[in-house]
């Protein structure tokens, strides 16, 4: 047997891959969901609490900069685990989905705070000032004059760390969330062939391709208007 074959036999034999691609795609659909759902939560809610940092309330800052530093230094993992097997000492028990969908949702929330705060600070002060003499009010300015500023500035940083945050959907395997790596594992123990872990790895490729492209795209873009 060539080196070709077997490592065609080994990595892609056709009938495992005929007899576990419903699987993988069954674990597609779930990890496309649950990215879907962590970016929007988690960007939005990071997007609301930068927002509230404008209000320049002390002790809300004081809350939500320790909200942010915390969720940032806290390795993902750890709060799967707690959350899942933790939680139930106390009486609240989640899914295994919500699980995992709070953990990611809040992590990504931190960092798009942090990233969204970062752009409205970017945005010159004079602007601020301007439309405040000329008799807006400051949620006005922030809405309609500083926060598309912030966003633009905000985009690459923002798209590469929601792809960073929604790939850790693959720690939900720990936990039996029926994603791609837990229905590519499973079908790798039953089968003994590596083939299911290529089709997995194969559909996290066909997933973030794009939005890795797009975060490229969105980088490229904003540096060239820099100049």
């Amino acid at each position: 047997m060539g080196g070709v074959q077997q490592f065609s036999q080994v990595f892609l034999d056709p009938a495992i891959i005929n007899q576990y691609w419903p699987a993988i795609a069954g674990g597609l659909r779930v990890t496309l969901g649950l990215a879907a759902a962590i970016v929007v939560v988690g960007i939005s809610a990071g997007l609301l609490l930068a927002c509230l940092r404008c209000a320049g309330i002390r002790s809300l800052n004081a809350l939500i900069i320790a909200f942010a530093d915390i969720w940032r230094a806290l390795p993902p993992l750890v709060v799967i685990l707690i959350f899942y097997f933790g939680l139930p000492g106390i009486g609240i028990t989640f899914s295994a989905w919500m699980v995992l969908f709070l953990t990611l949702s809040l992590v990504l929330a931190a960092f798009s705070e942090e990233i969204f705060w970062a752009g409205i600070r970017a945005v010159d002060r004079g602007q601020w000032e301007a439309a405040s003499a000329s008799g807006m009010r400051a949620i006005t300015v922030l809405i309609w004059i500083v926060l598309p500023q912030a966003m633009r500035m905000s985009m690459p940083s923002l798209t590469n760390r929601a792809i960073a945050i929604t790939k850790m959907t693959a720690l939900g395997t720990v936990i039996g969330v029926p994603e791609i790596l837990y229905q590519a594992s499973s079908a790798q123990s039953f089968s003994g062939s590596a083939t299911p872990l290529t089709m997995g790895a194969l559909a996290y490729v066909a997933l973030f391709l794009p939005f890795v492209i797009l975060g490229r795209w969105l980088e490229s873009r904003m540096n060239w208007r820099r100049h």
